[in-house]
């Protein structure tokens, strides 16, 4: 087992493991756990009560954090004619079609999320054997592929994140800085936690939100009290 770092261990004593917070105390603790010299991301994971092996239970899709994420993502969208105008007057980083097509398939790789109106998929899903693993397929389920390419765009640059259920059945979704005003951070969990418990599925049964925790990129994390989400 790894050894942990001092400044690891002293953070971790300023959270009691056995207990639950409410979201504003959880988000000052990790504030206050947070060491690094660089301004650390604050994640949300949410274990939840669902069998992501059936197609019943799967759990995906996108959102707009009410204060974003304090980080700018590189957008690449696949568009042409007046689809690829509207791309680059709402601020995607990249547009364009077979060129960026060629681009990847020789590794290059400096973006964060795809974009790609439904006509150029054809030539896009030729990618699924690189893009698949990364996690930059688009897929219409996160408003990555659509004809609409101004929101999306505009959508993305302002703080949406995507969010899925792994095998264990667990979500991962960045809420924040450390940087970011306290109230901001809860606000953005909050939203991200009502979006879940949303997402519900009609299959899943017993307890959905089993439970919930905050962590910055170095520091431990903090169990939240997710009950009055669900209540």
């Amino acid at each position: 087992m790894a050894k942990k770092g001092k400044k690891y261990s002293e953070a971790l004593k300023l959270v009691d493991r056995s207990k639950s917070y409410d979201s504003k105390e959880a988000i000052e603790l990790v504030k206050k756990a947070s060491t690094a010299k660089f301004d650390e991301t604050v994640e949300a994971a949410f274990r939840l009560g669902v069998d992501p092996k059936k197609a019943d239970q799967q759990i995906r899709g996108a959102m707009v954090l009410p204060h974003g994420t304090g980080k700018t993502r590189r957008v690449l969208v696949f568009a042409k004619g007046d689809k690829a105008k509207e791309a680059e007057a709402a601020g995607a980083d990249y547009v364009g079609d077979q060129e960026y097509i060629s681009k990847i398939n020789e590794g290059w790789f400096d973006f964060d999320v795809i974009v790609a109106t439904p006509d150029m998929m054809a030539e896009v899903g030729k990618l699924g054997r690189v893009l698949g693993p990364k996690g930059l397929m688009p897929n219409p389920k996160t408003g990555t592929v659509t004809f609409e390419v101004e929101k999306a765009v505009q959508e993305i640059k302002a703080g949406k994140v995507e969010y899925r259920v792994d095998k264990a059945g667990n979500i991962h979704v960045p809420i924040g800085k450390v940087s970011f005003e306290d109230d901001k951070l809860v606000e953005n969990f909050a939203a991200i936690t009502e979006t879940l418990v949303k997402a519900k599925p009609q299959a899943s049964k017993g307890k959905y939100m089993r439970n919930a925790a905050i962590s910055s990129t170095m520091g431990p994390g903090v169990r939240v009290d997710v009950s009055s989400f669900t209540n």
